[in-house]
């Protein structure tokens, strides 16, 4: 078999195992399997680059991270429904549907469980998923293709066996999973992270990632339930279009029934409402829709809300208990989030002894104070949010709660800038942060210390032997080899990797050090502005920061409050004595170029992305991930989509791949000057 062959036969069985997986709820091998199958391919596809294709199970990650999401403009309004907040209002709709259609026997009704989770429109042009929004106000919605494109569930080509529009738009709910939850949330913990309030704001929260490799990493899934619009093919009923789906390779929840008037709707609601707890998902209630698309359109649309919908809501969950305590916990980035500890209670199913307070501010807001009865209310998430203070039973005696204005972990000073609502600590070598900041500082696009990962930054820790980054360029080769599974040859190779680190960029160095607001891009324009020399920037001040382009108050004084930290000075002179060196900094050519912006969509085939972004900042322009009406060039290369679509739009100029290159020499493809 061929390499080509055998890349395609991976692509073909790792496309049907999340059908299997996610559509026919009928996975036939472990999750280790489907991982060891995505591994084979990806090697195979780093050795041949040529056969690379848009549509591979491997391409789901590895667009750059964005520095804001851009929109798009629904083709059909995204319409929020009316609710039913109980069984009259369900006859009620009913009762207005029949009239205005002027029918007296029962209604063709579809009803379906209605997800908490986030409603998104993918859209799929000539049978590839071309992009993907957010429901956002219903008529424009935040463009989260690069974030859509990793979760599983989502067909990146849609599934053969069925005729295959020009265009498809569907609509779906991304969720997850409560015990997928449960599972990323121990982790968090476990790595002093804040964990997510529910599963809903955990979604939410991973689909507005700027890093598409952050959502990545979370467990989302995905239902879809109506259509948008389509070419080429019509559907007479809502049910019709739904029972196609599977066949594209979009799963569909399997507890969505058809049936007929206002009884089957009540009857349904109380199935529901009773099954709530034990569904592996949350809902808030379920979601009733006329089945004919024709009845539809005679029903029409009451300002925003459809005539031939409705929600039914569920009452909410909710019982009392006693905060016995407050505590605060530390994440990684230093933030201090409160957290009550309360008397346990059982709410939906579940018993749950602690709440997040999230900050200062909610606990002011809301007066909670230690010894308080409070009302908590859970809807499927593990971790309840508290809902109010029962004052009438408060005890004598109570006292107004404060977050505590030293770090609990290490003592170090608390700080919260203006307009922010969380305090965090600053040290740098605060036991509570000091493994994500490790991990970090060694990070590909950091430092880059190749085996320095995860598992062994934890044994390191551990073991005591790292405390702080500046630790790392202490440690022994005897240290190493000494710690579990590492042997004296890989005990030598990361000791190289360190000792390589030492030579780097400024801007890679700035970035390592996980400043407060300050990410790669602006580590790369401290570079420039302050020619490579990282003593300059110590010493720098507040205007002369804010007067660099892009620099505003908010990085300018997390900058200044850094530096002038005195755990974080000792820090930076160890890593000095370490014998860090810093690349001379090459001025970017004053040339035509100076100041534009650069959008980069498809495969390039001569050169890379990094090797392209590489080529732009060294003209003085600029590479981003979203097009904007400020984006001056946008470069198409093969199986380009969305983002060529906009440019077209928005009438920016296209470039290919062999006029950019002729551009970056000062050629254009007409022989001008840019």
């Amino acid at each position: 078999m061929s390499v080509a062959e055998e890349i395609s036969r991976l692509r073909k069985a790792l496309i049907e195992h999340n059908l299997r997986y996610y559509v026919e709820d009928d996975p036939i091998i472990s999750d280790g399997e489907y991982d060891r199958l995505l591994r084979n391919l990806e090697k195979l596809e780093k050795q041949h680059p040529e056969l690379i294709t848009p549509d591979s199970p491997t391409q789901r990650v590895g667009a750059p991270p964005l520095k804001t999401f851009g929109t798009i403009t629904h083709r059909q309004p995204l319409l929020s429904l009316a609710n039913a907040m109980n069984e009259e209002e369900v006859y009620a709709f009913d009762t207005a549907v029949k009239k205005s259609l002027d029918i007296e026997t029962d209604i063709d009704y579809v009803a379906e469980p209605k997800l908490d989770g986030l409603a998104v429109e993918l859209v799929y042009e000539n049978g590839n998923f071309a992009y993907g929004s957010t429901r956002g106000d219903g008529i424009t919605g935040e463009d989260i293709t690069q974030n859509l494109r990793t979760i599983r569930a989502i067909p990146l080509k849609l599934r053969d066996g069925l005729t295959i529009p020009g265009i498809l738009e569907v609509r779906g709910e991304v969720f997850m999973n409560k015990a997928d939850f449960e599972k990323m949330n121990a982790r968090r913990l476990k790595s002093g992270e804040a964990p997510f309030a529910n599963p809903r704001n955990a979604s939410a929260g991973s689909l507005r990632q700027l890093d598409a490799r952050i959502t990545a990493t979370r467990p989302l899934r995905i239902y879809c339930y109506s259509k948008g619009h389509i070419t080429d093919m019509t559907f007479a009923s809502h049910y019709e279009f739904l029972s196609a789906l599977p066949r594209w390779g979009f799963p569909v929840n399997p507890l969505i029934e058809r049936g007929r008037g206002a009884k089957f709707m009540v009857e349904f609601f109380r199935r529901m409402e009773a099954r709530r707890d034990e569904l592996p998902y949350d809902i808030d209630g379920v979601v009733f829709k006329v089945n004919s698309f024709a009845q539809q359109a005679q029903l029409g649309v009451r300002s925003r809300n459809p005539r031939w919908a409705i929600a039914g809501k569920f009452k909410a969950q909710q019982v009392s208990t006693i905060v016995n305590d407050i505590e605060v916990q530390v994440g990684r980035t230093g933030a201090l989030t409160p957290v009550a500890k309360l008397e346990p209670v059982t709410v939906g199913g579940v018993v749950v002894s602690n709440a997040t307070l999230h900050n200062q501010d909610e606990i002011r807001r809301k007066d909670i104070r230690i010894g308080d009865t409070v009302l908590i209310q859970r809807a499927g998430d593990v971790i309840p949010e508290v809902v109010k203070v029962i004052t009438a039973k408060r005890p004598p005696g109570t006292a107004v709660y404060f977050l505590p204005d030293d770090c609990p972990v290490c003592g170090h000073r608390v700080s919260r800038p203006d307009g922010e609502a969380v305090a965090r600590c600053q040290n740098m070598a605060c036991p509570a942060q000091v493994k994500g900041r490790i991990e970090h500082f060694a990070a590909k696009n950091c430092l880059n210390i190749e085996g320095f990962g995860a598992k062994l930054v934890d044994q390191l820790v551990e073991k005591e032997l790292l405390s702080d980054v500046a630790d790392i360029y202490d440690l022994t080769r005897n240290q190493l080899a000494g710690l579990e599974r590492m042997g004296e040859k890989s005990a030598a190779n990361i000791m190289a990797e360190i000792e390589k680190s030492k030579h780097t960029t400024l801007a890679r160095f700035i970035f390592a050090l996980g400043i407060r607001n300050v990410g790669e891009h602006a580590a790369k324009l401290l570079e420039q502005a302050f020619a490579g020399k990282l003593e300059r920037l110590r010493k720098t001040s507040f205007d002369e920061l804010i007067a660099i382009p892009e620099i505003g108050d908010i990085m300018a004084q997390s900058l200044l409050d850094f530096f002038a930290d005195p755990s974080n000075a000792g820090i930076l002179d160890r890593l000095l004595a370490a014998g860090f060196t810093f690349q001379t900094v090459i001025k970017p050519k004053d040339s035509a170029l100076a100041g534009k912006i650069f959008v980069f969509t498809g495969s390039l085939e001569k050169i890379s992305r990094t090797e392209a972004k590489t080529m732009v900042e060294k003209q003085g322009a600029r590479a981003s991930a979203s097009v904007s009406s400020k984006t001056n060039y946008v470069v198409a290369g093969q199986g380009a989509g969305s983002k060529l679509t906009k440019a077209q739009t928005l009438g920016i100029r296209i470039l290919s791949e062999e006029e950019f290159l002729q551009l970056m020499s000062n050629k254009s493809s007409d022989g001008t000057t840019p």
